[in-house]
């Protein structure tokens, strides 16, 4: 059986803005994460975020890790590149050195990076170095991801999520509208005279609207892609301050068919500092509770930044090796904690 790969969404929900807003609070951003097949290398986050008011330039950041603890990052704003491909539709998206294009909606997108990233240690961004200040490195790769399990699209599993979305601060921290898509990719990846080929899967990311996360009190957000074609996602917001629930939302994928909705029973919520941490999670889905083993093998820390509010909880953006009833593979986890919650 066919798998219907976009989700009920328009071909037109892929494109970027053509122009700029006239909010000039709206934002639209493209990130994805990457995980090599054999944990060798990750790219662990990298993203291209446009705010209206500030169209000329958008932002973009990078982050490259390995399992010994060697992080590259990149952090800043670069020139916008033009939007428009040679037919004249918006599927181009770019910020100095990083690009991203769209080249079939829901199938085919590639990305491209050329430029310097700051060389660094996992160790180093505990001990509080902010991503982007460390000794450049030359910095280059190409890759081709190509979607394999319908679209996450957020307020969508569940009567629950859509009302938590629907208004207050969880829908301001998810920032408009948004889905996730899981893929597989193949690409090179050249780090000075270094040169990496891979393959692996990964995690695509769309987002269109306004943003605010003052107040932000944290997060849990997992996925991954199987070689045998099964997937997971959530994204899990930890109670509100007055202990009431919060945002909780998943799936599960069986290989065909659409996705099943899930919600997480057992997070790994951020409470450490280190590099290798146990992160296996348990979803709850009408079909009963699926466990899927997982522990980081690498990753980023981000104790605070100039452009995040002062008391942004800290923040992890990593690769995991996750195994489910057998099956092996890489995928990603990003968890934030407020700093109070989180011991070293």
């Amino acid at each position: 059986m066919a798998i219907d790969l976009t989700g009920g969404l328009p071909a037109s929900r892929e494109y970027v803005f053509a122009e700029r807003p006239e909010n000039p609070e709206m934002r639209d951003a493209v990130n994805m994460w990457i995980s090599d097949d054999r944990g060798v290398i990750g790219i662990p986050r990298f993203a291209v975020e446009a705010l209206a008011s500030r169209w000329e330039a958008h932002d973009l950041s990078v982050n490259i890790a390995f399992p010994n603890g060697r992080v590259l990052s990149v952090r800043g704003s670069g020139p916008t590149h033009p939007q428009l491909d040679v037919s004249g539709k918006p599927t181009i998206f770019g910020a100095g050195p990083l690009q991203y294009r769209c080249v079939e909606p829901f199938k085919t997108w590639v990305t491209i990076f050329k430029g310097t990233a700051a060389e660094m240690t996992t160790a180093d961004q505990i001990d509080g170095a902010l991503p982007g200040i460390g000794p450049p490195v030359d910095v280059e790769f190409e890759i081709e991801t190509t979607m394999a399990v319908p679209p996450f699209i957020q307020g969508q599993m569940s009567m629950d999520a859509a009302a938590k979305l629907s208004g207050g601060a969880e829908k301001q921290f998810m920032g408009g509208d948004r889905y996730e898509q899981l893929f597989r990719a193949r690409g090179r990846l050249r780090i000075g005279n270094e040169v990496h080929r891979f393959t692996g899967s990964g995690l695509r990311i769309r987002r269109q609207g306004v943003r605010r996360i003052e107040g932000f009190w944290g997060h849990c957000w997992q996925s991954a892609l199987f070689p045998g074609g099964r997937g997971f996602g959530y994204i899990a917001y930890p109670p509100r301050p007055d202990g009431s629930p919060s945002y909780n939302e998943g799936f599960v994928f069986e290989g065909d068919g659409e996705l099943i909705p899930a919600r997480v029973v057992h997070a790994p919520w951020l409470r450490k500092l280190e590099k290798d941490q146990d992160v296996t999670l348990v979803l709850e889905t009408p079909k009963g509770q699926v466990t899927i083993e997982g522990e980081t093998i690498l990753g980023t820390f981000a104790m605070g930044r100039p452009e995040m509010p002062p008391d942004f909880p800290v923040l992890q953006q990593a690769g995991a090796r996750y195994r489910w009833n057998g099956e092996e593979t890489c995928g990603m986890i990003e968890r934030s904690s407020p700093k109070g919650r989180i011991t070293r």
